[in-house]
């Protein structure tokens, strides 16, 4: 599903970290803050694995995540979906290109968009 078009402009005029959610195999929520974010396609929003733990073990997992991010004018948004995790090719090299080089850049997390939200309005 691709992101709506309001969505994908407050993406590009996001305020701060977004905040990433995965879920372990006993149902046990982790969330993270992250910084290093892109989108792949129109369907698919990227956090380079830096630094995970709990979280690369719960997409290992074959869980669904959240994510969510403020733009700057306040307006917050909710993507949720399933949960892809890239070691190489095209998600993974595109990761890299945006991926600060001080970072280890392990592996793109890519949410593959399923849902949308903004606040309890359910956008797709």
């Amino acid at each position: 599903m691709a992101l709506p078009n309001v969505v994908r402009e407050a993406w590009l005029d996001r305020d701060g970290p977004v905040i990433l959610a995965t879920v372990d195999g006993d149902g046990v929520p982790n969330i993270i803050y992250a910084t290093c974010v892109g989108m792949f396609g129109d369907d698919r929003l990227v956090v380079a694995d830096n630094y995970f733990d709990k979280t690369r073990r719960n997409i290992l997992g074959g869980g669904k995540g959240s994510l969510l991010f403020r733009c700057k004018q306040g307006k917050a948004y909710q993507v949720k979906g399933a949960l892809e995790y890239h070691r190489d090719g095209e998600v993974f090299d595109h990761m890299k290109t945006w991926n600060p080089e001080k970072h280890p850049g392990h592996a793109a997390a890519a949410l593959r968009i399923e849902e949308v939200y903004s606040g309890a309005e359910k956008l797709c």
